[in-house]
């Protein structure tokens, strides 16, 4: 029974972090992949938990060998979702979420094109201001600029299949976990899921 592929995306303040963060608690099927990176690895931070820090040298050998269904330079660092990694996952019969941006979408459904794709949009521009300044961690230029991104990868919402609009957080839970049960009763999943069953309801 293999699992599925989803791809979550959202802006900076849409609450994705925290949506993903209490599905995974609420059902064991599903499980966040864990990036690849070559950053330092900061205080507190576990390889394996966090990210898998990888030297820069191991990291550009995976992109040789093609083991990235995305990755991207940030500040002169590298960041991917390793192929073999999700691969292991998926076989293991666990739903796998890749917590990317659209760009990073965009590469995974050339390569997996049956990928769920989900954008998580806020209510409102306003709503999505007063989270960010609400953080209470950043400057008034840092926050500006992290709005007009936001504009730009919202501009993006058009390319997956399901949006999902944060304004109260349990229904918006309620709305991921819909889409995740869908697709496990789809004809295709549940063909492979229960074969056996549904060849024994079809004998003479």
């Amino acid at each position: 029974m293999k699992g599925s592929l989803y791809i979550i995306s959202a802006p900076s303040g849409a609450g994705k972090t925290s949506l993903v963060g209490k599905l995974i608690t609420e059902d064991d099927r599903i499980v966040v992949s864990i990036s690849s990176t070559t950053r330092d690895m900061r205080p507190g931070e576990e390889n394996g938990v966090n990210y898998h820090f990888l030297s820069l040298e191991a990291f550009e050998a995976k992109i040789n060998e093609d083991d990235f269904l995305e990755h991207a330079k940030v500040f002169e660092n590298y960041y991917g979702t390793s192929k073999t990694s999700v691969d292991n996952q998926l076989k293991a019969g666990k739903d796998v979420i890749l917590e990317i941006d659209w760009q990073g979408a965009q590469q995974v459904r050339k390569k997996i094109p049956e990928a769920t794709s989900i954008f998580i949009l806020p209510p409102s521009r306003e709503e999505l201001l007063r989270r960010l300044t609400g953080r209470g961690t950043d400057s008034e230029e840092v926050i500006a600029k992290r709005m007009q991104e936001a504009s730009s990868e919202m501009s993006h919402y058009n390319e997956f299949d399901y949006i999902v609009i944060n304004n109260n957080f349990d229904i918006a839970l309620q709305q991921l976990k819909s889409i995740f049960c869908a697709h496990r009763l789809t004809q295709n999943r549940q063909v492979t899921d229960h074969k056996r069953l549904i060849q024994s309801l079809l004998e003479d």
